[in-house]
């Protein structure tokens, strides 16, 4: 009797040439004996299955993130952080993924948004020397891996675009070897490097672009602290034109004569979905047996947020920003979080996203409601006050206590139970959160300003230059730019917590 479905498929050799196979085990040894197999050993440790058909990019992904052991501050399962596909939908919801898998794009947004450093190329935009360049340097050690989108069908196998990292290179052969995460199909293959390239210079018809490979390594520094671009909904593509090609030519056609000027020109245009694009990072943490105290790494990052937030209001853009905002005419002065600029109301939301992601439901359509927010100074031993929000978080019959530690610039805050305190100089707030922003814009964005004295101003304004060195590194890994993998790519990444979208 004939059985439903499949069970794997064989692997067309030439060209490739299975890993198991002698001919394969050969290629093996010979490049460990030349070095090019350093990488081999962190992948095989964590290498997975695809848990879908379409999840190839995502199972490479969680692979490679394991691998170089990037914490992704939120638990998997029970009490462990690891990275699992299901958690991989920062960038595009996983039914989407699941039914259409996933754009070179995409992937690469998610590999930032998951912590990593990246750096990817497009066939059209790199060469085979250059690809064979970064192939034979990230086997060579265990510090950087390379994931191959590619067309399978170049190689004669079933199937078309298809993503898997490369676990090692054989330079006498220059073969490289695929350690395939769709398992159930193929098993992990030695190729030609020059038909692989071949099969990633290939034109993906979903998106019109050509294939690509992606470096992916870990950051030098942890990921920026306070804030972060989202391009989770389709907007961020329009609001992040609007950043870069509108505002020069407005800003080109307006006879601006002074900053306030400039600024309003830039904000009084943001498309009206903009808070959708910028976010901020919040750090959540589910109270264990009613305990409020801090722990040291806690006390650590909020006094590294709290000491980027202070730097960030000592630049003189901050202060230009701040007093538009403030004015009274200013149709500006609530550009984020609008009516909702208000700390318990974040915070009710935030502990409900908080108790979704803790609890590895983060696609899940169960209703999460926060009943009632209470803020908070927790102060032990002389140490400064810390502010944290405490949330009361019910799904169904069930209820748990969220906390949300809140960044603050000044010395004195004021807390209670209740909406009525005054939360200036906490952080989020729209002045602080556009004053990064603007920081983040290529100088390209403010070329249209005719009055050279005016343009020279606000290039020092918003100058990197002579930035504290913690701000400077928060800035850069937050910089906009057109690429040729999703129109624009977004250097903005998870903070030891998460990020609230």
């Amino acid at each position: 009797m004939a059985m439903a479905g499949l069970y794997r498929r064989i692997l067309p050799s030439p060209p490739a040439v299975e890993f198991a196979s002698l001919q394969g085990k050969q290629l093996f040894l010979e490049a460990i004996q030349n070095g090019t197999m350093e990488n081999f050993y962190r992948l095989i440790s964590y290498f997975q299955t695809q848990s879908e058909p379409a999840y190839c990019g995502l199972a490479s992904l969680s692979m490679v993130l394991n691998a170089l052991a990037i914490d992704p501050g939120r638990k998997w399962k029970g009490p462990w952080r690891w990275f699992d596909e299901s958690m991989l939908d920062c960038c595009e919801p996983l039914e989407t993924v699941k039914a259409r898998g996933i754009s070179f794009g995409k992937l690469v947004c998610l590999a930032h948004c998951a912590g990593a450093k990246v750096e990817a190329f497009r066939t059209n935009h790199s060469t085979i020397d250059e690809f064979r360049k970064y192939v034979k340097r990230c086997s060579s050690s265990d510090d950087c891996h390379v994931i191959s989108s590619y067309d399978r069908s170049v190689l004669k196998q079933t199937g078309t675009g298809h993503f898997s990292p490369i676990g090692g290179y054989h330079a006498g052969n220059d073969m490289a070897l695929i350690l395939d995460v769709a398992r159930f199909k193929y098993p992990p293959h030695w190729v030609p490097l020059k038909i692989l390239w071949d099969a990633m210079n290939n034109v993906d018809l979903s998106t019109g672009q050509r294939r690509g490979f992606m470096l992916i390594s870990r950051p030098h520094r942890e990921p920026g602290q306070l804030y972060t671009l989202s391009c989770k909904h389709e907007s961020w593509v329009g609001i992040a034109k609007y950043l870069m090609d509108d505002v020069p030519l407005l800003l080109k056609s307006e006879e601006v004569k002074d900053i306030q000027e400039v600024l309003s020109v830039v904000f009084m245009s943001l498309p009206s979905n903009f808070g959708q694009f910028i976010k901020w990072v919040a750090e959540v943490r589910r109270r264990e047996d009613g305990d409020q105290s801090l722990s040291p790494e806690e006390k650590a990052r909020l006094a590294l947020k709290e000491e980027v937030l202070r730097q960030v209001q000592e630049t003189g853009l901050f202060k230009h920003v701040a007093e538009l905002l403030s004015s009274a005419n200013s149709c500006c002065r609530n550009l984020i979080s609008g009516h909702e600029e208000n700390l318990p109301n974040i915070a009710a939301s935030v502990c409900c996203q908080g108790a979704q992601i803790l609890s590895g439901k983060s696609a899940s359509s169960e209703m999460y409601c926060c009943q009632e927010t209470c803020v908070k100074c927790l102060k032990a031993n002389g140490e400064k006050p810390v502010t944290v929000v405490s949330g009361t978080v019910v799904n169904g019959e069930t209820e748990e206590w969220m906390d949300m530690l809140v960044p603050s610039s000044q010395k004195n805050s004021g807390c209670s139970c209740g909406g009525s305190i005054n939360h200036i100089g906490m952080h989020p707030a729209s002045n602080d959160v556009l004053t990064a922003l603007l920081l983040s814009l290529p100088p390209e964005t403010w070329s249209g300003i005719k009055e050279e004295k005016l343009l020279k101003e606000i290039n020092n304004l918003v100058s990197t230059n002579n930035l504290p060195t913690l701000l400077q590194e928060e800035v850069k890994f937050k910089l906009v730019y057109f690429d040729p993998f999703c129109n624009f790519s977004l250097h903005w990444y998870f903070s030891v917590s998460f990020l609230i979208c």
